[in-house]
C-alpha cells in the first residue's frame, strides 16, 4: 500500500491509497482540474482512480464531486446521512455506496473499517484502511487510520489509532492563535475549538501521547488552519512525543501536499 495526501486544510482535502489492485481517493475537496494536476506528478490520473471514500459532506471535502462527473466509473462511499446532504448539491448522481457507519466492508483488495467522529457534519466518520497478507514478507499487512474534522476523540477512535501503522490526524489550531485571531467571530472559534469541531495542537498531542504505539511507523499531522497555526507551533506541541515515541512525524502545511509513502 502506497498513501499520500493530495493537500489539506480549509481550502480543500484530499489523499491517494495505491495498492496492488486499485487507487482510491480520501475525500475530493478539489476541483476535477486540480485533483488532475496534483495527481499528474505523482504519474496518476482520475481516469485510474476506482473510488471516493467520503468522510463528510462539508465543501472542503466533498465540493469537487460535482466536476467529476466526467469520469462515471467512480464510484462513491459514504453513510447515507453524507451521501444525501452530498446529492442535494449536485446536477448529478453519482455511484453511491453507502455503508452504515460503524460497519467493515471490502473494495477489491482493501479491507474498510469506518467508524464515527465528533464534528460538526450529518454523520462523519473517519476510516481505517488495510491492505496486503500475513507472513508475506513482499506485500505485508498493514494499517493505515485517517482521523481529521473531530472535535475531541472518544475510545473508539483512540483505539483505531493505536492499532494502525500509519495514522494522519488533524493538528487544526494553537488556541492561542484561534483565541487572538480578529478574522473569526466568537461564535466561529467557540464552534472551531468546541468538542464537535477541530482537535488543536494541545489536543492533537494529549491524543497521541495517550494511545502511543511501538506500531506506529508515521503519523501525519494535518488539515492545519492557514491563520490560526504555524509549523512552529506545532512543533512547540511535538516535543515531548518525539522523545518518547519512536516514529516520523510529518507535518502537512495548509494547502500541501506530500509524497508517496510506502507502508511496507
Amino acid at each position: 500500500m502506497r498513501f499520500c495526501i493530495l493537500g489539506s486544510g480549509s481550502s480543500g482535502n484530499s489523499a491517494l491509497i495505491v495498492t496492488e489492485g486499485c487507487r482510491i481517493l480520501l475525500d475530493a475537496g478539489f476541483s476535477a482540474r486540480k485533483l488532475a494536476g496534483l495527481l499528474l506528478p505523482l504519474g496518476e490520473a482520475i481516469d485510474r482512480i476506482d473510488a471516493v471514500f467520503v468522510t463528510h459532506e462539508h465543501g472542503d471535502h466533498s465540493s469537487g464531486i460535482e466536476s467529476l462527473k466526467r469520469f462515471p466509473h467512480l464510484k462513491f462511499f459514504a453513510n447515507a446521512a453524507t451521501a444525501r446532504a452530498i446529492q442535494k448539491t449536485l446536477s448529478w448522481s453519482p455511484e453511491w455506496r453507502i455503508f452504515a457507519t460503524g460497519a467493515s466492508f471490502q473494495f477489491k483488495d482493501l479491507d474498510i473499517e469506518s467508524f464515527p467522529i465528533p464534528h460538526d457534519a450529518q454523520d462523519p466518520v473517519g476510516f481505517r484502511f488495510t491492505s496486503g497478507l500475513d507472513c508475506d514478507l513482499f506485500f505485508p499487512r498493514r494499517t493505515l487510520a485517517w482521523v481529521t474534522d473531530l472535535g475531541h476523540a472518544p475510545q473508539n477512535v483512540r483505539d483505531r489509532i493505536r492499532e494502525s501503522d500509519v495514522v494522519v490526524v488533524e493538528a487544526n489550531h494553537c488556541h492561542l492563535m484561534l483565541e487572538a485571531d480578529p478574522k473569526r467571530s466568537w461564535n466561529l472559534k467557540r464552534r472551531i475549538g468546541g468538542r464537535h469541531g477541530h482537535l488543536s495542537n494541545e489536543r492533537m498531542s494529549e491524543l497521541l501521547s495517550s494511545v502511543a504505539s511501538p506500531r506506529w511507523r508515521r503519523v501525519y499531522l494535518a488539515h492545519m488552519s492557514r491563520d490560526c497555526n504555524s509549523r512552529d507551533a506545532v512543533e512547540k506541541s511535538l516535543l515531548t512525543l518525539r522523545s518518547t515515541v519512536r516514529c516520523e512525524f510529518s507535518i502537512v502545511e495548509h494547502g500541501a501536499g506530500t509524497p508517496f509513502y510506502e507502508l511496507a
